[in-house]
């Protein structure tokens, strides 16, 4: 156990020494650094600073909105909750040449309440949105409950973690991600989930889900 324990902390300084300083994506009172997908016009009206949150408001369109830098290697954290029956998701690697799938996405799911719950593994909080399912058994708070999520890219290699537990590992460009993209709904996506400077994206699915803490540090291989 003290082997495995020291190799763990040898592993946790190795990222460590390869991170910049975590730099905040959410000031706590406007949108700064955050734009329309698409457009350089700011976010809709649909997104509102409350309380010091950032809140995708119910019915009210905001828009996909991304940041305004793009990143290659980075560890991104944020924590969230969702409506009841709410839906809504974080894309990462985004570009903005292709409209219809920008980016793999971090699912964010009611996945008792919501339809999408009942439609496989691969539509669940945390999964690689329909392409792979992500082990959060027992990780998730339910729908008006914090949880804290993040993704994790470097080199080839992508994490999705869930309140402090690892529920997805995957590489890009790998023979297994390109089988599982090709029984997907991107299937017909050019270059889909391949790795490139990309935006971060918070999508609006006209659900209400309330964000905080979102920090990014950029990584180096």
């Amino acid at each position: 156990m003290k082997t495995l324990a020291f190799l763990m902390l040898l592993a946790g300084s190795a990222l460590a020494q390869t991170a910049g300083e975590w730099q905040s994506l959410f000031n706590g009172k406007n949108l700064d650094g955050w734009r329309l997908f698409g457009s350089e016009k700011p976010p809709g009206p649909g997104w509102k600073v409350v309380d010091g949150n950032l809140v995708k408001a119910a019915g009210l369109n905001g828009g996909n909105i991304i940041t305004e830098k793009t990143y290659t290697d980075f560890e991104f954290s944020w924590e969230w909750k969702i409506a009841a029956k709410g839906n809504n998701g974080v894309k990462y690697l985004v570009t903005e040449s292709r409209k219809d799938a920008p980016g793999p996405e971090y699912q964010m799911l009611d996945d008792t309440g919501h339809p999408d719950g009942k439609n496989g593994t691969k539509r669940l909080t945390a999964a690689l949105y329909d392409i792979l399912p992500a082990d959060t058994a027992a990780a998730l708070k339910p729908a008006g409950q914090w949880n804290q999520s993040r993704i994790l890219v470097l080199g080839t290699t992508v994490e999705h973690w869930l309140n402090d537990k690892k529920v997805l590992t995957y590489q890009l460009a790998s023979d297994p991600l390109k089988t599982a993209i090709a029984q997907s709904k991107f299937k017909n996506a050019p270059a889909f989930a391949e790795k490139i400077p990309g935006h971060l994206m918070l999508t609006d699915h006209a659900d209400e889900c309330t964000f905080r803490n979102l920090r990014i540090r950029e990584l180096k291989p």
